[in-house]
């Protein structure tokens, strides 16, 4: 059986030509007669094996004539290179696409939304396009038109940047750092400080806005072009700076715009040129921040106050169009008129109140209320307050003027010895307790001090709360009266008679007491009596233990029976003793009382000698001593040489020193003491 060729099919219609050759140059098969034909047809149903490789080798072409039908297929096409622009024929427009013929053996598309005049296109219009991929993976050519018209206008662009050229543009969004700007369809970084010479508030409203711009550089590798606004906006303001600067004088009035504001001042700009409104000249008033006078964009007439040689600092005045308001200000705000203004400022020491713009007055604490005690102007004004207030002083050379608060009221102190005269008795609330005394409140502003010694007749009273406690209401006699000083001295144990009258007769020398102990004090033990006043007993007439004080024996609050060994009047004082109370009673009682307190047995006469010696024995034992120190002193004076005659005279000397620095004797000495004396002068006799 002999197999007939097949020849191949032809890849593309143009090739015909090709195809035509190719078959003159092939060679057929030798006819063979039908039975065989039919054979062979009928083979094909049969179980005959064909293996692949003689399939393959049946329809390749030979080398020659694969290479003539390359060259032929390949005069028919135009050579495209990725990455160059060509011109195209639109073939068709398809609903997401645009199919161009480039003269390529496979048609290319593009992107329909690559095209902004979609509408106006149709088949058969040439245009330009740029060769992205000969190859999309799906057999078509990959073209884009806006590639094109990118690299037509950057070229365009560049050439513009080359020759300094101005081009118009449009802002179309803002990134970080500034906006996006196209230029003729390619898109262009304009820097937020390029945009113009003033600073920029709201960037947002710059989009969609259309400008003139200059290109200042270009990244060619990148494709990247930074442009600038602000570069056009100072060139034409060169000219203008240069008119004013020669133009400039101090004392000038010129219109500026509110440029830029800050917390110190105001940035104007006068054409070209920039000036500084400071704070301290917007306004003769007190001015907290810039912006309570001033907004950005204001147009303002200021007044050229000063420059230096460059003409690069220029300091501005706006106040200064105004008439200064201290001028006649002692015509405006006489003394003791009434005047309204408003707290502006709260100090330690008073409240600064705003009478009109540039002129504030001071109410100073000690005059804003003659009743109240402030310890703050916060505790009764605000700032923002709007208050009424007497002129009470202007110093217009030190621009000062004095307001009082509490001189729109009556003074209380005005007739009030009419009211409190002296000697007469009133009732108050204690509103303040101090150390030396109690600020007695009779009405609201007028207060009255009772001294400590003057809250009571009896009571030996260490503090006054004591005896009083804040909010009570006591009964107070009036003392005195200084309205100068606005000073009432007032007494509390004057509302009763002096019982120190009486005291005399109940408490004289010698008188035996009983009370109770109310407190321990270094120098001894203070007892209340009956009638309510105090009795003091020193240590060394109470029984004690040896080395033990009264407060580590007795407790507050124990009865205790003591002797008056002296009574004051003058110094209303009453000293005691317990030792003397026990010296002539019988030994059971003084026993008892010491089981009563817990002291060890002993003897009055022992507890006599074991206390210390008083001031008068102290006496007594430097004149016993005293014939025995001068024999001794003389003694040792003879047997010194006589050359030396000035030292037996110094023993005397320091005799009489010791005898004039003896203590002098107590005069509350008690009876014991005097005793002691008696028999101190007999032991001397003896002893002589």
């Amino acid at each position: 059986m002999t197999e007939e060729k097949k020849e191949p099919t032809t890849p593309n219609p143009s090739q015909e030509q090709a195809t035509e050759e190719m078959a003159n140059q092939t060679t057929t098969s030798n006819d063979q007669p039908q039975d065989q034909k039919d054979q062979t047809t009928d083979d094909q149903f049969t179980e005959e094996v064909v293996k692949l490789e003689d399939l393959e080798e049946e329809m390749e072409y030979s080398p020659a004539e694969m290479e003539t039908l390359t060259r032929l297929y390949n005069q028919t096409l135009d050579e495209l290179k990725e990455g160059e622009v060509v011109t195209g024929r639109v073939l068709s427009i398809t609903d997401n696409d645009v199919i161009v013929d480039v003269g390529f053996k496979s048609e290319g598309i593009i992107p329909k939304e690559e095209f902004d005049n979609i509408e106006e296109l149709k088949p058969g219009d040439e245009i330009e396009v740029y060769v992205d991929e000969l190859d999309n993976g799906e057999g078509m050519v990959a073209l884009s038109r806006r590639r094109a018209d990118f690299i037509k206008n950057w070229e365009r662009l560049i050439e513009k940047y080359e020759n300094d050229e101005v081009i118009p543009g449009t802002i179309t969004r803002r990134i970080k750092g500034g906006m996006v700007v196209n230029l003729m369809g390619v898109d262009a970084f304009l820097p937020g400080s390029q945009i113009d010479v003033k600073p920029i508030r709201d960037f947002d409203a710059l989009i969609g806005k259309q400008m003139n711009f200059k290109i200042v550089k270009v990244n060619r590798a990148r494709k990247n072009i930074v442009v600038s606004s602000r570069a056009l906006i100072e060139k034409e303001l060169e000219g203008k700076r240069k008119e004013i600067l020669e133009t400039l004088e101090k004392g000038q009035v010129r219109k500026g715009i509110v440029k830029n504001i800050t917390d110190f001042g105001v940035f104007i700009d006068l054409g070209g040129v920039d000036g500084l409104l400071h704070i301290t000249d917007l306004s003769w008033g007190r001015v907290n921040h810039p912006s309570e006078l001033v907004k950005l964009d204001q147009e303002l007439e200021v007044m050229v106050l000063d420059f230096n040689e460059n003409k690069d600092r220029i300091s501005l005045g706006l106040k200064q169009l105004q008439p200064h308001p201290w001028d006649n200000v002692q015509d405006k705000y006489p003394v003791n008129s009434i005047v309204k203004g408003r707290v502006v400022s709260i100090t330690d020491y008073g409240a600064f109140v705003e009478l009109e713009k540039g002129i504030e007055g001071l109410i100073h604490i000690s005059e804003m209320s003659w009743s109240q005690h402030i310890k703050h102007p916060s505790q009764i004004l605000t700032v923002g307050q709007e208050v009424e207030a007497v002129v009470l002083n202007v110093e217009p050379e030190q621009k000062k003027i004095s307001l009082g608060l509490k001189q729109l009221e009556p003074d209380p102190w005005e007739n009030i010895e009419e009211r409190y005269p002296v000697g007469s008795i009133h009732k108050g609330i204690v509103r303040n307790i101090t150390q030396f005394g109690v600020f007695v409140e009779l009405e609201e502003g007028i207060d009255g001090l009772v001294h400590i010694s003057d809250l009571s007749w009896t009571r030996k009273i260490q503090h006054p709360s004591e005896v009083v406690k804040k909010n009570d209401e006591i009964e107070v006699k009036v003392l005195g009266i200084n309205r100068e000083e606005r000073r009432i001295a007032l007494g509390h144990k004057q509302i009763e008679p002096n019982p120190w009258d009486s005291f005399e007769e109940v408490y004289k020398e010698g008188s035996e007491v009983e009370g109770k102990i109310s407190r321990f004090v270094d120098k001894g033990v203070v007892v209340t009596l009956p009638h309510g006043v105090d009795g003091f007993i020193p240590n060394h007439h109470i029984p004690t233990p040896k080395g033990k004080k009264p407060s580590d024996v007795y407790e507050v609050g124990a009865e205790i029976k003591a002797k008056v060994l002296e009574f004051d009047k003058e110094n209303k004082k009453i000293v005691l003793s317990v030792v003397n109370y026990f010296r002539d009673r019988e030994r059971k009682e003084y026993e008892e009382y010491l089981a009563k307190q817990g002291l060890p047995g002993t003897t009055v006469e022992e507890i006599i000698k074991s206390r210390p010696i008083g001031r008068t024995e102290e006496k007594k034992e430097e004149k016993k001593k005293a014939p025995e120190k001068a024999e001794k002193e003389e003694a040792e004076v003879k047997e010194e040489p006589k050359a030396e005659p000035e030292a037996a005279e110094e023993p005397k000397a320091e005799e009489t020193k010791a005898e004039e620095s003896a203590p002098e004797p107590e005069k509350t000495d008690d009876a014991a003491e005097e005793k002691a004396e008696a028999e101190a002068k007999e032991e001397e006799k003896k002893n002589e």
